[in-house]
């Protein structure tokens, strides 16, 4: 009936697949569990305990494929039609995460996404970005998140068809960060409806403020190369609306010199301890003229 998915690289989850299988179990439905590992270094030996559990499987790629493409293949080689994307450093909030999502789901043409949350507790200094990232822009209650369903799209805990699935993902093989919103363009101009439910997953294996940054930059190169053009962009994205009206405008030198002029002040506020969000989005702005 389900077809859990779940890629990773370098991140021990085992104890994420123990809960969902144990979860399965109590349901007593038809399902597979199988854990994809993008040929990374680190937690092979505690990943392959996976294949002790029953209805799961952990596999190893050849050659590192990049999230995107993983996902790809986890979809093409899975049993089911229905398939639950997670990704490896979440774990569910409750006890009835896989039944909730199953029961909410009853319509084979909407895409169903749970959520996201982020724990209260203690961080190191070094991952602060990361961590008020999420609980500012990602951590919505659904009733927020369905006004502008498309806007919300995170694959990394999302429900959906197979053929779906295939027709909507990123088909390039370049590996690049921060495709879900090509993904969520293609559910939005094919009219796939979207719906957002409150059964989040708590991300847990955050990045470093450094990485995170540099990651926040390879998506803003992505979306300007891949949905600048695109048409009704500026509906699911508001990076790109601002940046299309800019450019309508034709305000973009004039942004790029601001951003010259701010860039290292901008990046300092970024990175503090206590990390400026607006900072970040202004960064990704003038970043987006720049390039």
């Amino acid at each position: 009936m389900i077809s859990i998915l779940i890629p990773t690289y370098n991140y021990n989850c085992f104890a994420l697949v123990e809960e969902l299988n144990n979860q399965a179990k109590k349901i007593e439905i038809d399902y597979e569990i199988i854990v994809q590992d993008d040929n990374s270094q680190l937690y092979i030996e505690e990943n392959s305990k996976i294949n002790s559990l029953v209805n799961c499987s952990f596999k190893i790629n050849s050659e590192n494929l990049g999230r995107t493409i993983n996902r790809q293949s986890l979809a093409q080689n899975s049993k089911f039609e229905l398939l639950l994307f997670l990704d490896s450093d979440v774990f569910p909030e409750k006890k009835t995460f896989l039944k909730d999502y199953l029961d909410f789901y009853n319509n084979e043409n909407v895409v169903c996404f749970g959520g996201y949350k982020y724990a209260n507790i203690p961080l190191d200094a070094s991952k602060l970005l990361r961590h008020k990232y999420g609980k500012e822009r990602e951590e919505k209650p659904s009733k927020i998140r369905n006004k502008n369903p498309y806007s919300y799209v995170f694959s990394g805990n999302m429900l959906i068809e197979k053929s779906t699935f295939l027709n909507a993902n990123f088909s390039d093989t370049i590996n690049i960060y921060g495709m879900d919103i090509y993904f969520s363009y293609n559910l939005y101009i094919n009219a796939i409806p979207v719906l957002h439910i409150d059964n989040a997953i708590y991300h847990n294996g955050l990045e470093d403020n450094v990485g995170f940054f540099n990651k926040c930059l390879e998506s803003v190169e992505s979306r300007k190369r891949y949905l600048a053009d695109k048409k009704d962009i500026s509906k699911i994205n508001s990076l790109l609306r601002y940046y299309l009206w800019i450019k309508k405008l034709k305000f973009e030198r004039i942004v790029y010199w601001l951003f010259l002029k701010f860039e290292k002040a901008m990046k300092t506020l970024i990175l503090h301890k206590n990390p400026n969000i607006t900072c970040l989005d202004l960064y990704r702005l003038g970043y987006i003229c720049k390039k």
